[in-house]
């Protein structure tokens, strides 16, 4: 029978090659579990949400100057401009100058929000979330969870939004219609994004559901929670603030709508 191998052999057993930047990007989406496992106990890294987000940024941008290059698609969103803003003119008994105003001021604002908005969103996003699983992790799984470890995982998973803007993308020139996209709005024949019932079906977003869930595996994978409960977290969280901000929306539309 052989001896064991003394000890200073096994501790200088190599340890399996870190993932690049590039590879955990890719890997994130067949196997977001083995991208956590490999950052888990590694310093914070800057690069590991700057870089998804930039990437999002980036291909959002191009995707938006794709449809809106198309005039068809630049009428449809001038139509639904100008039907929002119609419809506040009617609730608020606007005069014809003021009105004409507030038609100016709603093509600037949804001017600056095509060019502005994507990006102060995925910034945001990686901070307000990784917030929320920073404090599930800590105060609910009592884990060790640095923040800036929770940040990381939902940078990477913002990695699926750049799927989500591609696969939009290819859906609004298939479908024709400026408002196509993963959820269960792209069933609606005249989607109207005012139409309470119709914004809640457009919140059942499949690309969502993937988002939310490999954020899951990463706090399970950084607090050893099993998955199922750190999904019921994270589902948990976006239910209630989705519903939060459906509500608020149908309220006010509700008061403008008795004015």
């Amino acid at each position: 029978m052989e001896p064991p191998p003394p000890v200073s052999e096994l501790q200088a057993t190599p340890k399996p090659p870190v993932m690049s930047i590039p590879g955990r990007l890719v890997n994130i989406f067949a196997a977001p579990g083995d991208v956590f496992d490999d950052i888990k106990d590694s310093p914070a890294s800057t690069s590991n949400w700057l870089v998804p987000i930039l990437i999002l940024v980036v291909v959002g941008w191009i995707c938006s100057g794709i449809i809106l290059s198309q005039e068809s698609f630049r009428h449809q969103v001038s139509d639904l401009v100008e039907k929002s803003i119609q419809k506040q003119i009617e609730s608020s008994h606007m005069p014809e100058q003021q009105a004409d105003m507030a038609r100016k001021m709603g093509e600037i604002t949804w001017k600056v929000n095509v060019a502005v908005g994507p990006a102060i969103v995925a910034f945001i996003t990686p901070f307000l979330w990784g917030f929320f699983l920073w404090l599930v992790g800590r105060k609910a799984f009592k884990a060790n969870l640095p923040y800036m470890k929770a940040v990381e995982i939902v940078g990477l998973a913002t990695t699926i939004g750049v799927l989500e803007a591609v696969v939009k993308t290819l859906l609004i020139f298939v479908t024709g219609n400026i408002m196509a996209s993963a959820t269960l709005g792209l069933f609606i024949k005249d989607f109207d994004p005012q139409n309470p019932t119709h914004s809640l079906l457009a919140a059942v977003n499949v690309m969502t559901f993937w988002m939310l869930a490999v954020r899951a595996i990463g706090l399970a994978r950084f607090t050893n929670t099993p998955a199922s409960r750190a999904i019921g977290w994270v589902f948990g969280i976006w239910l209630s603030y989705t519903a939060f901000f459906w509500a608020i929306g149908t309220a006010i539309q509700h008061i403008f709508a008795k004015k």
